[in-house]
């Protein structure tokens, strides 16, 4: 097991996005290693190759959309990583050693979860976020299979509330540059993620699974890891 954080990063048709977050990765990061997913028919697959060279690690796979995509890559990653985190390719982090920050925060419970300021969310919800990998090998997923884009910090947030450790850490700062927080503009995948398809598909999603196996969930994790 690696004591240390890796990142995915799900991605499409952005890879100035990527050029932008490795940029801030190399100012901020101590030691957490950064994933890009990207889909294997992505027209700006070469553009990303480019982009990224050996500053992270490019991997690919049939599109699934952002919340299959972050479970098959999360999956693979948990095997060997003391913890695993979610970044779009819209958040910038800002704050110098976040990664280390995070992985103190991650080794003070047995089961953890941990979140910064996106600078809009902010507590509400986690819009970036870290967990321990036992998490996702106790689960099998990070995000409930269903769910396709959106209500995903929805259930990270709950699951952290249910267990007793979700941790906010207001001076670690991951800012979101997404279009509603009026910080980018909006493009094919921010109108189709957002679209009102999506947000129906993904509401009911949600709402059905903290109705019927939430609990099911928290309840395992406790059971798995001797939690109180």
């Amino acid at each position: 097991m690696i004591d240390r954080l890796i990142v995915i990063v799900p991605t499409r048709g952005r890879p100035q996005s990527a050029g932008r977050l490795i940029e801030a990765w190399r100012a901020t990061s101590a030691e957490a290693r950064l994933v890009f997913a990207i889909d294997d028919d992505d027209a700006e697959s070469r553009a990303y190759a480019d982009v990224i060279g050996e500053s992270a690690q490019l991997v690919c796979a049939p599109r699934m959309r952002m919340g299959p995509t972050l479970n098959y890559w999360s999956r693979v990653y948990a095997e060997d990583h003391f913890a695993v985190g979610f970044m779009g390719d819209d958040h910038v982090p800002r704050t110098s050693r976040w990664d280390a920050l995070f992985l103190e925060e991650l080794r003070r419970r047995p089961v953890s979860i941990v979140y910064g300021n996106d600078l809009y969310a902010r507590e509400i919800v986690p819009t970036a976020v870290a967990m321990t990998s036992n998490i996702i090998r106790t689960l099998g997923f990070m995000v409930p299979p269903l769910q396709r884009h959106l209500f995903i910090d929805n259930f990270w947030r709950d699951l952290g509330n249910a267990l007793g450790c979700l941790t906010y850490r207001d001076d670690i700062v991951i800012e979101h540059l997404h279009p509603v927080a009026g910080k980018s503009e909006w493009d094919v995948s921010y109108v189709e993620n957002n679209s009102s398809t999506t947000w129906s598909h993904d509401e009911l999603m949600y709402k059905l699974y903290s109705e019927r196996h939430l609990a099911i969930d928290v309840a395992k994790l406790r059971a798995t890891h001797l939690l109180d």
